[in-house]
């Protein structure tokens, strides 16, 4: 199939083209025809399929170059760095249609985004809290036509649920909605059936998995040692780009200093760096002026490298959905990856949960020169277990606090 088959404006076609896309990719193919048909659309989709160009194509096409005061579309996603990834892609997609995006984020001046939005737009890309706000203060969104939430599970994660139920609510009632996601949980579920009116669902992969063509595997290796054998990795593998995940803030800072200290060009991205500051190391990073990327899961969304060969979990994710997010940032657009994790004692066990529900068992191997040590294992273990059995019989010892008996106080008539 081609991309003329869509039925896609001519003008939009000729972007497409300018861009090299030759064929459209799986989900591309899928969903382009149910938004073109005007059907609410619950697709599974991880990062590197294409996932942008399958709804943006297909609602640019349908917008057109209808210019309206009020905007018709609205787009969100979990983090600034994301909602910049989807704004430039669509403005890229739409070069020759008269369509006004603006991108509405934390970080920016409140009264000049307001301004923006009254001087008319076509598409806001937003994260919910902010867009709630201008909602909130009187801006009119009763126009919009397509409504778009993408990673929908990392959203949750975050919190947003209240924010986008609440949305919703000030949306036309007639408006489409298209859900993506990574990964299907129990609150994705129910959010869709809050949002979707009879849906098409496309699952463009297995449930909770990863990208097939990335290769997964993890290494043994004891807290102490886990920068050196991160700089170890990355030489061995000869990465022109590395990305490495950490669980905190501090940790990442830590790491680049360490990952420096052994002759590596690395910087960081994360919560507490000004986005101008983050913007500018990714370009950087794309541009291949240093090596190694340091970020923090929060920090990491809508990055989007497309020959990034290597993904370095130096700390897991707390969540399921962030490991796979974090796996899905290599092997994009059909390309061969790595994904590397580093597991220390702890992590060992952690690692079994993400198996078990990737439905995919993860090597777990020994790296030459970082052996761990079979002692500390022995007394870490131990000290767990007597943690556990000191809980068990201090729980057991501990009487129930039996609610304290109130004396009724007498009280005298006053005449």
């Amino acid at each position: 199939m081609r991309f003329e088959d869509f039925g896609l404006n001519e003008k939009l076609l000729r972007s497409v083209k300018e861009l090299g896309f030759e064929k459209p990719t799986y989900i591309q193919e899928r969903t382009i025809p149910v938004v073109m048909e005007r059907k609410d659309l619950f697709a599974t989709a991880q990062t590197g399929t294409g996932k942008t160009a399958a709804f943006g194509l297909p609602l640019l096409s349908r917008l057109k170059s209808h210019f309206s005061k009020h905007p018709r579309a609205l787009i969100l996603a979990p983090t600034k760095e994301l909602v910049l990834q989807i704004s430039e892609d669509l403005k890229t997609y739409g070069k020759y249609l008269d369509l006004r995006v603006s991108m509405i984020v934390g970080g920016k001046d409140f009264a000049s985004q307001k301004r923006e939005l009254k001087r008319g737009v076509d598409i806001v890309v937003a994260t919910p809290s902010k867009i709630l706000e201008h909602i909130q203060s009187g801006f009119h969104m009763s126009e919009i036509e397509f409504f778009v939430l993408d990673e929908a599970d990392r959203m949750l994660d975050m919190g947003f649920v209240k924010d986008i139920r609440k949305i919703d609510e000030h949306l036309h009632k007639k408006h489409q909605t298209l859900l993506f996601s990574a990964t299907i949980t129990d609150k994705v579920r129910k959010l869709s059936k809050l949002l979707l009116r009879k849906p098409v669902f496309i699952e463009t992969a297995k449930k909770n998995t990863t990208v097939e063509n990335v290769r997964q595997i993890a290494y043994k290796v004891d807290t102490a040692q886990k920068a050196e054998a991160c700089a170890y990795l990355i030489g061995r593998g000869n990465y022109d780009q590395t990305l490495v995940f950490t669980k905190t803030k501090k940790s990442a800072d830590e790491l680049v200093e360490e990952l420096k200290a052994f002759g590596l060009k690395a910087e960081s991205i994360h919560g507490d760096i000004q986005r101008s500051t983050r913007l500018r190391r990714i370009k950087e990073f794309k541009a291949k002026k240093f090596n190694v990327l340091v970020a923090t899961d929060i920090a990491s969304r809508g990055l989007d490298i497309a020959e990034l060969a290597c993904v370095i979990n130096y700390e897991l994710p707390a969540s399921l959905s962030d490991y796979i997010h974090r796996v899905g940032r290599t092997g994009r657009a059909g390309r061969d990856g790595v994904a590397i994790s580093l597991l220390d004692i702890y992590e060992r066990f952690d690692i079994r949960q993400i198996e078990k529900i990737i439905e995919q068992k993860i090597p777990q191997e020994i790296l030459e020169g970082f052996e761990p040590d079979p002692n500390l294992k022995r007394e870490d273990r131990e000290e767990l277990k007597l943690k556990s059995e000191y809980k068990n019989q201090y729980q057991k010892r501990k009487p129930k606090k039996k609610p304290a008996k109130t004396k009724k106080r007498k009280t005298t008539k006053r005449g």
